[in-house]
């Protein structure tokens, strides 16, 4: 199953198991994502402690930008003079960006209303305001091949009653942000809000779909709802999107949570916790996660994993990289950071390798039983 548009070219190439995971993939005007996929995030215009090149040779077809971080001070314009994300962030492939709708769950002081949403940027400093309208024209600016319609994402634990009325008001913005125009080479993806009930996101499947967009996103997951929870809406609501468009599941990041809602027909995640955890020094392997300051690991002279291909297994031990973590060396998050892209990128090429299989299913069973009963060792 193929589809073309002005956009993007989606196709669907297998689909393995009764809840249906997908192995597909699309095309961008900066190349081709394999799916499932996993998007490392660079926030505010790059990848924390992680060259672009590097970045690529983990695997990663595609990254993500924030719509609200690079509109501040100014970025925006700055972005725009360097010629757009692909020549400021150094990366040729398919970016996407997000639109400020989570800073509308996340950022304290913010004012919500029909029209917009204001933030506070600081002492001294002019409230920032969004709206849907102005959302579009900086991802328009910023040149993303993808970009994320304005939205509100409600507490998961808010009753119903708020809840219906933030999904009605996401409804009323993507119908603004569909009007806006936007480059030739972006494509517009809708956001399914609802938080934790049922009847709320099948409504918010149906507005997104009466809006034809060339993807599909499920948000308001991952805000502390839980995994049962979690996988819950994901159950209820993947199915309600269109079988020929992309399905992204919004900042979702956890292995164990990956895997579920890959099986649950998901396409694409996005999550700082690879980067975030490398950082602090937890290492994720097939075995589990490796705390790599654990004692154990002093006079360790095998790499973070055998199995990795990435720079920091083939020429680093773990005592080398526990040594650089405690030196507050640089150098250590780097090559933590490489690591766990890595291990994220392989994580998907083995999810598109079993969809392909036919036996997902039974591959992601086994998985789960060595990562949890594992302690990286």
């Amino acid at each position: 199953m193929a589809r073309r548009g002005p956009e993007l070219q989606f196709e669907l190439l297998a689909v393995d198991g009764s809840e249906g995971a997908r192995r597909s993939r699309f095309t961008s005007a900066h190349g081709v994502v394999e799916c499932p996929a996993f998007m490392p995030v660079g926030t505010q215009g790059s990848v924390k402690s992680a060259l672009p090149r590097d970045v690529a040779e983990t695997g990663a077809d595609v990254i993500l930008a924030n719509t609200y971080h690079m509109s501040l001070d100014d970025r925006t314009d700055l972005v725009e003079r360097a010629g757009g994300l692909h020549s400021f962030m150094a990366w040729d492939r398919t970016i996407l960006t997000d639109s400020g709708g989570f800073q509308v769950f996340s950022l304290p002081g913010k004012e919500v209303t029909e029209d917009g949403v204001s933030f506070p940027q600081g002492k001294g400093k002019p409230r920032l305001f969004l709206d849907p309208e102005a959302s579009m024209d900086i991802q328009r600016r910023l040149g993303a091949d993808i970009v994320m319609a304005f939205d509100e994402c409600a507490p998961w634990d808010a009753d119903q009653h708020s809840v219906k009325d933030s999904l009605e008001r996401t409804a009323r913005w993507a119908r603004r942000c569909r009007k806006t125009p936007l480059s030739t080479h972006q494509a517009l993806f809708g956001i399914v809000q609802g938080g934790v009930h049922k009847e709320l996101r099948e409504r918010g499947a149906a507005q997104m779909r009466e809006l034809d967009f060339p993807g599909y996103a499920i948000g308001g997951v991952s805000v502390g709802e839980g995994f049962e929870r979690m996988t819950r809406v994901v159950k209820w609501t993947a199915p309600l999107l269109p079988d020929d468009r992309p399905r992204y599941l919004m900042g979702v990041g956890l292995p164990e949570d990956i895997l579920a809602a890959v099986e649950l027909g998901m396409d694409m995640f996005d999550c700082v916790i690879p980067t975030r955890y490398a950082r602090g020094g937890t290492l994720f392997t097939r075995k589990g996660k490796l705390r790599i300051g654990d004692k154990k690991h002093r006079h360790e002279a095998e790499p973070i994993e055998s199995k990795c291909g990435c720079y920091a297994c083939k020429s680093f031990s773990r005592m080398a990289l526990r040594h650089l973590h405690y030196a507050h060396e640089p150098l250590f998050e780097m090559l933590a950071t490489i690591h766990n892209l890595r291990f994220y990128g392989d994580l998907m090429a083995d999810c598109r390798r079993e969809i392909e299989r036919g036996r997902f299913g039974e591959w992601k069973a086994a998985w789960l039983r060595r990562y949890g009963a594992g302690t990286g060792a």
